[in-house]
């Protein structure tokens, strides 16, 4: 499980290629077989199956030496090394031995670990904070944190203790002050006392967003507030979360806006609508997309023949074959001429460009180019 989260995290840049880092237009040669993106400023790199870390100076800060590695987060990584986990700081020091079968990055002051095909939780003291007992640790949420034992799911603190009992089939991260539980078939929600706010009725249930969660039943879609009231009917063929007061539904094939009382925003027009990031939601109407805000507006004309979602302040768009990027205002800030591109990640983008890979900020300045070796 340990290695697929850290596969979400990664976006692999697997390219048999030498790279070379543009910095104040000074070349500097990087021979690495695979480059991930940037993560608080470090990016992992591999050569001959051994994984370190360069900085955005092309310097490696950290040598190639682990049989595997995660991005960083909150200041560490997790890395591997002879079939065993352990953890680094940005300069490398071996924070926590590489002993351990499997082991989930810091949150909340707190690391989970597995050992003998069991799991515990350490501090950053490395403290164990429980018994080394249960089948699965999750990371901790609002103070909890998910265990299973005996294919069981509940909760723990961060003394140890098992504050919600291990009785449901399965269960979420709680968030919002609330978690999706599942028992015999059917889920609901419980608040941190592990009392039941909603009957366990629901064929599925979303997270709280914003005070609000999509409850599915019936192939049906509606809301219920943090009471467990279902303040809008169970009447969509799909939704999503509410933002700033809107959510994106979906009824007899077209999309449009509701408010939190249900009340339409828009007309169902849309063919689709992406959920809202950055204040925008990408909207799509007769093979055209556009943007509207959470009042339903069209900010951004539909015109492009496709659209994504913003990303740290830009959006990547698609008109004639070709892609760009534009701002929230709509202005093309990035010429629309590249062939494929990624979003923006701590101010850089992969991007394609007559088969070659570059790297670009966010003028348009190529930061990182890609360059395939010279044949022997």
């Amino acid at each position: 499980m340990q290695n697929i989260i850290k596969l979400t995290f990664l976006v692999l840049i697997n390219l048999h290629f030498n790279m070379y880092a543009q910095i104040s237009h000074k070349v500097i040669t990087l021979k690495y077989k695979t480059v991930t993106s940037f993560s608080e400023g470090l990016a992992q790199v591999e050569l001959n199956n051994k994984w370190g870390f360069i900085n955005k100076k092309g310097e490696e800060v950290i040598t190639l030496k682990y049989d595997e590695t995660s991005g960083y987060f909150e200041g560490f990584a997790c890395v591997k090394l002879d079939e065993k986990w352990g953890l680094i700081d940005k300069v490398g020091k071996e924070i926590i031995p590489l002993k351990y079968d499997d082991f989930y990055n810091f949150h909340e002051g707190f690391a989970s670990f597995k050992l003998n095909n069991k799991w515990s939780l350490i501090n950053k003291e490395q403290e164990r904070i429980v018994p080394l007992k249960y089948d699965l640790l999750d990371r901790f949420s609002e103070g909890l944190t998910i265990v299973k034992l005996n294919n069981k799911f509940g909760f723990v603190n961060k003394n140890g203790k098992e504050i919600i009992p291990l009785k449901f089939d399965n269960a979420f991260r709680f968030q919002e002050g609330f978690a999706q539980v599942k028992l015999n078939d059917k889920w609901g929600y419980i608040n941190r006392d592990g009392e039941e706010i909603t009957p366990l009725k629901y064929d599925y249930v979303h997270n709280f967003n914003e005070d609000f969660a999509i409850v599915e039943l019936n192939n049906k879609y509606g809301f219920v507030n943090k009471k467990g009231e279902e303040i809008i009917p169970l009447k969509f063929d799909d939704a999503f979360p509410f933002y700033e007061g809107s959510s994106p539904i979906k009824l007899n094939d077209k999309w449009g806006l509701i408010s939190i009382k249900g009340k339409e925003i828009t007309p169902l027009k849309y063919d689709e609508i992406i959920f809202f990031s950055e204040g925008l939601a990408v909207v799509k109407l007769n093979k055209k997309w556009g943007f509207v805000n959470e009042n339903g507006k069209e900010i951004i004309p539909l015109k492009y023949d496709k659209a994504f979602n913003f990303r740290e302040g830009l959006a990547r768009v698609k008109l004639n074959d070709k892609w760009g990027f534009i701002n929230k205002i709509g202005k093309e800030v990035i010429p629309l001429k590249y062939d494929e591109v990624d979003d923006f990640s701590e101010d850089l983008a992969k991007v394609i460009l007559y088969g070659k890979c570059y790297f670009i900020n966010k003028t348009g300045e190529i930061i990182i180019e890609v360059q395939k070796p010279t044949a022997k």
